[in-house]
């Protein structure tokens, strides 16, 4: 079983999709990311997720403008065997890859979530354009057609 390292909840939170989380198998959160998911506010849907709380002592420290969070979710995916680093950062992606880390994003969840019947294709292509307009991610059109490209039969 790989586990999952979540760097952002807070997308998921701003589109009401934090159930989605349920599709990952063993979802670690760094303290960091659960303290910036705080800040925002929990909301009740959060309780309902089965997480397991990492402490990081020695968050990454790289070149790239990353936050707190995501240099700490790093730190447990270099520490770690077979996990998957979760993040729509680009800097924070580039920097896993290099690192040979498999890594996907919000995208990619939803997308997960689909194929393991949580979200009919219908709603799963809904969130995937909610992350474009109602998140505080960049994310391209080009991007939004890609994943819901995913959304195909035998497209995992």
């Amino acid at each position: 079983m790989q586990s999952r390292i979540q760097a952002h909840l807070s997308t998921f939170a701003e589109i009401d999709a934090l159930d989605l989380l349920t599709v990952i198998d063993e979802l670690l959160i760094p303290e960091t990311a659960y303290e910036e998911l705080e800040e925002s506010g929990i909301p009740p849907e959060f309780s309902d997720l089965e997480w397991e709380g990492i402490e990081v002592v020695d968050p990454v420290e790289i070149t790239a403008e990353l936050d707190a969070g995501e240099r700490a979710a790093l730190a447990v995916a270099l520490e770690r065997d077979n996990v998957v680093f979760l993040t729509d950062d680009l800097a924070a992606r580039e920097f896993a890859q290099d690192q040979n880390i498999e890594v996907h994003g919000s995208i990619g969840i939803i997308a997960l979530a689909y194929h393991r019947e949580i979200v009919p294709s219908s709603e799963a292509a809904s969130l995937m354009r909610s992350l474009q307009t109602e998140t505080s991610l960049f994310i391209t059109d080009a991007i939004v057609e890609r994943g819901i490209e995913l959304l195909q039969p035998n497209s995992e």
